[in-house]
């Protein structure tokens, strides 16, 4: 992948608020395996996803904590590797994508009993 993906433009054709929530998370879980799989790096999906007109857009259109949250866990990824030694920096990522998870389906659970 060599362009960005663009949350404003692709979430903007949701019908609304509750289907960008619930299309943010499911983007975000492949993202997530992605990572978790090896298809992509850190370094990456942080140019492709976790850039700073994303975050913005979470957090002012979003508006949603849990997705706020996911794009900072996602955006501090590439300093595990910066400042552990390799070996604990791999177990800190799985934590992290396991956190990252966990928050993609906490939204989709609060979204399914939201309807």
């Amino acid at each position: 992948m060599k362009n960005s993906i663009n949350l404003h433009a692709l979430l903007s054709q949701a019908g609304d608020r509750d289907q960008q929530v619930t299309s943010f998370a499911l983007l975000c879980l492949g993202i997530i395996e992605s990572l978790a799989g090896g298809l992509v790096s850190v370094t990456d999906v942080l140019r492709l996803f976790f850039h700073a007109e994303n975050c913005l857009f979470v957090r002012k259109s979003l508006k949603q904590k849990i997705a706020d949250q996911i794009m900072s866990h996602g955006v501090q990824l590439p300093d595990l590797f910066d400042a552990l030694p390799a070996e604990e920096a791999q177990r800190e990522f799985q934590h992290e994508l396991a956190s990252m998870r966990s928050l993609c389906l906490k939204m989709l659970e609060e979204q399914r009993i939201a309807a």
